[in-house]
């Protein structure tokens, strides 16, 4: 692993991480270094991630900042598992799997030029405009919000960042309405005063710095009424059943007539105070008669308690004053005028239906009438042609043999004529399909060179996909490798890659030459135990028979028998036993090289280190909970 960790230290020091020279491997890496070089990854494969290079002091931030890290790498499409415990306490095993994921994600295009200088100098720079780039694209920090702010010094003082600070102050502006619309024609009068008298919105104001305030102000408003406006008609104006000018106009005048019942009890409690000489009641009729004349074309011939209440305010104003009705007989009338209206509503409804299935009924009728004429109109006809036939018929009867005579006769004449144009055709139809004969041949002759065309055509047409896909291919291919060779430092001579590439070669020959001798010893000993197996089971079989053979008559080979079988027996067991302890060993080799994993990872040294930012987390919350009480007292 030592080439492969080179190789990865090579890349992050091109990409600007801070290595010291000391590291040689990943076993010199910590936590910071992992973050450090993750962060640079990220931001050359993708230029919209903004991320600190450096883990936070408190550990709560550095929890956070892993796991965005993580879910950032995830999202690229990382194949195992990762988290903020990657970054914090995994293994180098985890690191280099990380690192080289990421490595392998690095575009190409970043990649340096073969000319392109390469030094401690070049690092330095780079790092500074990338901090300057991060610095310049991280958004605005009040003063208060830091942990320290710089004080300027001069005339006046003030804090970092709080110079240019004001109150938000909006005021109303005016701008020029319906200009969006090129369809609709302004008045000439309007048009001229927005191009020569309306002053611009920065001179409407006469503090300079109240014109965003006031754009931002003068924006809400106008989006906030579009929304009201739009969830209105879609709630009730579509529910209406009436264009948009018509519920904009029933909309208004249910305004003006709002506003004129609540000038009217104005007027009412106004007369009390005439004899003061106030004068309210002559403004508030004023105002009355002009709605009534802008809504009078909104306006129907109105209900009963309306010309009532005319009626009432007109004997007020022409003749001697009468008594006033009380709220609770007006509400009476009006409870009255409802039920009658209510009555005639009902009474309309049920007649509209009524007349609503009568026109469905006429409908109805009217396309079964339809059918009918039709059916009519098409019988008539036939009749009227079977009708001229007899006619005919029957105008031939009273001379029937000459009309019988003249008929053959006919038919004789028509049989020849017949006869004759059939010859003249067959003359002209011979040459005429023996020249169709000819062109259809040449026809399926073309048609079947047009279709082999075609075929090599369609064939040359993918052949010449294929090659151009395989083009495009190794033109990517190459600009890979033209890549890779560019990002190659320059001052490694050929030679030492050569050499590291050869011994790598030659490492993994030997290895598969070592695994190829295990391989062919295991072999062996799997045959060697097959066959000792195979030679007992065959010298059992034949003692067995030859011991079996006399068992019968003598006593003895009877108990050498039985003896025989417990050998047997035994053996077995033996058998069984050694291959039990070969399967113990290996399952025994298993577990200790899971423990040499395991004492790979580290998990002592990482557990101490999870409880040692554990505490260090419950003495940062118990800090932000005793600067909380002393805030709050």
């Amino acid at each position: 692993m030592e080439e492969v960790d080179n190789i990865i230290i090579t890349t992050l020091k091109e990409i600007g991480c801070n290595l010291d020279e000391e590291v040689t491997g990943l076993q010199g890496f910590s936590a910071d270094h992992v973050v450090e070089a993750c962060v640079r990854c990220l931001r050359l494969i993708n230029s919209e991630f903004k991320s600190s290079t450096h883990l936070p002091e408190a550990m709560s931030s550095r929890y956070r900042m892993c796991t965005s890290l993580a879910n950032t790498i995830q999202a690229l499409g990382y194949p195992g598992e990762i988290g903020y415990q990657t970054f914090l306490y995994s293994s180098i095993k985890e690191w280099r799997k990380l690192l080289m994921f990421l490595l392998e994600k690095l575009p190409r295009e970043n990649a340096q030029t073969s000319d392109e200088p390469t030094g401690t100098r070049v690092m330095l720079g780079r790092v500074i405009a990338a901090e300057l780039s991060l610095r310049l694209q991280s958004p605005w920090t009040p003063a208060l919000c830091k942990k320290e702010s710089t004080a300027w010094s001069g005339n006046s003082s003030w804090l970092e960042g709080t110079r240019s600070v004001h109150a938000y102050h909006g005021m109303d502006v005016q701008a020029p309405t319906g200009t969006a619309d090129l369809t609709v024609k302004l008045p000439k009068d309007l048009k001229q005063y927005y191009n020569r008298h309306m002053p611009y919105m920065s001179a409407q104001l006469r503090i300079r710095k109240d014109v965003l305030s006031s754009l931002l102000e003068k924006n809400a408003n106008e989006v906030a009424a579009q929304q009201e406006w739009e969830a209105e008609w879609n709630q009730l104006g579509l529910s209406s059943r009436l264009s948009e000018e018509e519920y904009r106009a029933r909309k208004k005048q249910k305004l003006q007539k709002k506003l004129a019942d609540q000038l009217r009890t104005s007027l009412q409690q106004g007369r009390t105070t005439a004899s003061a000489g106030l004068g309210l009641g002559s403004d508030l009729q004023t105002i009355l008669n002009s709605f009534a004349d802008k809504g009078s074309e909104y306006q129907g011939t109105g209900s009963r308690f309306q010309h009532a209440e005319k009626l009432q305010f007109a004997l007020e104003d022409d003749g001697p004053q009468v008594e006033e009705a009380t709220e609770e007989e007006l509400q009476q009338r009006r409870e009255e005028e409802l039920t009658g209206l209510q009555d005639q509503l009902a009474d309309l409804t049920s007649k509209l239906e009524l007349l609503d299935l009568n026109m469905k009924k006429y409908k109805a009728s009217m396309g079964q009438m339809g059918e009918l004429q039709t059916q009519g109109a098409t019988k008539n006809k036939e009749e009227e042609e079977a009708y001229k036939v007899k006619k005919k018929t029957f105008d031939l009867l009273p001379n029937a043999d000459e009309n019988i005579t003249k008929l053959k006769e006919l038919i004789q004449k028509s049989a020849d004529r017949l006869a004759l144009l059939s010859s003249k055709w067959e003359e002209i139809r011979g040459p005429l399909m023996n020249k169709y004969r000819t062109l259809k041949a040449d026809s399926e002759n073309k048609e079947s060179e047009s279709t082999k065309l075609l075929e090599e055509i369609r064939f040359m047409r993918e052949r010449m996909k294929e090659l151009a896909d395989e083009t495009r291919l190794k033109d990517d291919l190459y600009k890979q490798l033209v890549a890779e060779y560019e990002r190659m430092a320059k001052d490694v001579s050929r030679t030492s890659y050569t050499r590291r590439i050869m011994e790598i070669v030659a490492n993994i020959q030997r290895q598969k030459e070592d695994i190829g001798k295990v391989l062919q010893d295991m072999r062996m000993v799997q045959k060697e135990i097959n066959s000792l197996t195979g030679r007992l089971e065959r010298v059992f079989t034949v003692t067995d028979e030859q011991v079996y053979k006399g068992a019968r008559k003598d006593e003895a080979r009877r108990a050498a028998y039985k003896l025989l079988a417990n050998i047997r027996d035994g053996c077995e067991l033996v058998v069984e036993a050694i291959k039990d302890t070969g399967q113990i060993k290996r399952e025994q080799r298993d577990l200790e090289e899971q423990i040499d994993t395991e004492n790979g990872k580290k998990v002592k040294a990482n557990l101490d280190r999870i409880s040692a930012d554990f505490d260090e987390m419950k003495k940062e919350n118990s800090q932000l909970i005793a600067k909380l009480k002393s805030r709050s007292q």
